[in-house]
């Protein structure tokens, strides 16, 4: 990319700040523009010209227009292999590439309801029968987490940081600043502390910000 890509989306979002952080990690100039809620609208004839989805973020570098978080991370580590963000030997980039998809499909979907209705204080999301069931699906899908890190005693994929676990860091982020019972998940805890020892999770993700 000759000229810094551009990153629509407000950087309170957890989708833009694991673009915001893959590209700190890689060391990319960037252009972070706020849109969504508060911001600008992502409903506009503009926005949906580039994500017909109205979500973000949406990355625009000098080959077009890319959006969904997680694809937008596998597209920034592949322009730079020598990274080490993602693989390139086949069974480990599919193992990075499981706990990026898991987080995306099985952890971020137990969570939605119990943090609109805790954190965004969402008028929808007060059923106290449902944020219950949230909170232990929740916690469940932390627990295979909490496992993982037993097993691997460093990050999630393996004994080397990856795409898996900038995705995954900013879900614990997410965990730990929701006011919640956390149950006592060390591995988890001890993680968090290694992933604190990287700028970029500094910048985007141990920030106060859930």
């Amino acid at each position: 990319m000759g000229t810094p890509c551009r990153i629509l989306g407000k950087a309170s979002s957890i989708n833009v700040r694991k673009v915001l952080w893959t590209c700190e990690e890689l060391g990319l100039p960037y252009q972070q523009e706020d849109w969504g809620s508060g911001f600008r609208s992502t409903h506009t004839p503009e926005f949906l010209a580039l994500n017909p989805n109205a979500q973000v973020p949406v990355l625009i570098d000098d080959a077009g227009v890319l959006w969904e978080s997680n694809s937008i991370c596998r597209y920034l580590a592949n322009l730079h292999p020598g990274s080490g963000l993602l693989p390139i030997a086949p069974r480990a980039r599919a193992l990075v590439e499981q706990w990026m998809d898991w987080q995306a499909t099985e952890l971020n979907p137990s969570w939605s309801y119990a943090f609109m209705g805790l954190v965004r204080q969402h008028p929808d999301c007060q059923d106290s029968r449902r944020l219950g069931a949230s909170l232990l699906a929740w916690n469940a899908k932390m627990q295979i987490l909490e496992q993982q890190l037993v097993r691997t005693q460093a990050y999630a994929a393996g004994d080397d940081f990856s795409l898996a676990d900038i995705v995954l860091g900013l879900s614990v982020n997410r965990w730990r600043m929701t006011p919640m019972e956390h149950p006592d998940f060390p591995a988890v805890a001890a993680y968090y502390e290694r992933l604190s020892q990287r700028p970029g999770f500094l910048l985007h993700g141990r920030n106060g910000t859930p």
